[in-house]
């Protein structure tokens, strides 16, 4: 195991969620990736870098950063549009990557992604931190046992009746739209339940009520795996009835899950129907670096590759190309 710390920089230090205060201190926590540098275009938020991590360096300009700072990591926590130009710039220069969910707005911007990490011989990952959410864990480990048997429907939403808040997220130019954010939680989510090759995704878009904004009112997203199992997706803000988060149908049993601590599963033992709750997992996000800090000093394997988070992405697109030609629509790079 190798002594030395990796040198880590986050570039984006808003003050939404606190991101780039979090992102450092994750990884200080593992105590093999030390923080030493910060970047943002906004100064006031340098100097509130500054007074979080005494002695950081701080930077207004990426391109600064790259030139003078010895950062072997770049932590992209900006808004979704920019995420493939700062990735791909920073990777031009030598440094591995991980960037914030969504991985970028494109298959197209992906791929560019992905080349420009092979290039340069470095890495490239995103911050899927919720594969580490207990609930997640509780459902997977379920699954992978075979209680409910093979899974053959998966339906899952996210959303209610509410008016988006006036910022970058609701502007679909930026963020991509109304799926790019819980979205890419669930279709990770939902890739890792049902690994399987994907076939096609139909999707069906609306823009009913709040016509202030650009992002869709509601995305819907149904894959087809080449199994057969489908997976339905629904992210609304104008859903005035809602539905559990997760309905997962299988050939010995069923997972229902409403958000609440624990998740209804119903099974058979030895031909009798069996129904219970099982309780949520403890989260584990610290893992995702310290997996990151084993993968760039060790050579671990990558628990979040880049190939992983472009289907992430090709989902998105595909759903939208569905829904614009009304048709369903084969998924790229399967």
């Amino acid at each position: 195991m190798s002594e030395r710390k990796v040198k880590a920089a986050v570039v984006g230090y808003g003050a939404a969620f606190n991101m780039g205060k979090s992102h450092a201190k994750w990884m200080n926590d593992t105590g093999r990736i030390e923080t030493i540098a910060a970047c943002d275009i906004d100064p006031s938020r340098m100097v509130a870098a500054a007074e979080d991590y005494p002695g950081i360096e701080t930077y207004l300009h990426i391109d600064e950063l790259l030139a003078k700072s010895d950062a072997e990591l770049v932590v992209v926590i900006t808004p979704h549009n920019t995420h493939a130009d700062l990735a791909i710039k920073a990777l031009n220069a030598g440094r591995s990557v991980v960037v914030e969910k969504p991985m970028c707005l494109s298959v197209a911007e992906a791929t560019a992604m992905i080349e420009a990490a092979k290039k340069n011989n470095v890495t490239l990952t995103t911050f899927h931190n919720r594969r580490h959410d207990g609930d997640f864990k509780a459902i997977k480990e379920v699954l992978d046992k075979g209680t409910i048997g093979e899974v053959f429907q998966l339906e899952a939403f996210m959303g209610g009746f509410n008016k988006p808040r006036d910022w970058w997220r609701s502007d679909k130019a930026i963020s991509g739209g109304c799926m790019y954010d819980w979205g890419a939680h669930f279709v990770d989510w939902i890739l890792n339940f049902i690994p399987q090759p994907m076939e096609s995704v139909t999707g069906f878009f609306h823009n009913r009520v709040w016509h202030e904004y650009s992002n869709e009112d509601q995305t819907q997203a149904i894959i087809r795996f080449r199994n057969g199992a489908t997976a339905d997706l629904t992210i609304s803000t104008i859903a005035h009835a809602g539905k559990p988060r997760f309905r997962i149908l299988g050939t010995k049993g069923a997972i229902v899950d409403h958000w609440g601590g624990s998740f209804k599963l119903t099974t058979e033992v030895d031909g009798i129907r069996v129904e219970g709750d099982v309780k949520y997992k403890e989260g584990t996000w610290p893992l995702y670096y310290v997996n990151l800090a084993a993968h760039l000093l060790d050579g671990a394997p990558l628990e979040v590759t880049p190939e992983s988070s472009r289907r992430i992405i090709a989902v998105f697109e595909t759903a939208e190309k569905s829904a614009k030609s009304g048709r369903t629509e084969p998924v790229p790079f399967e």
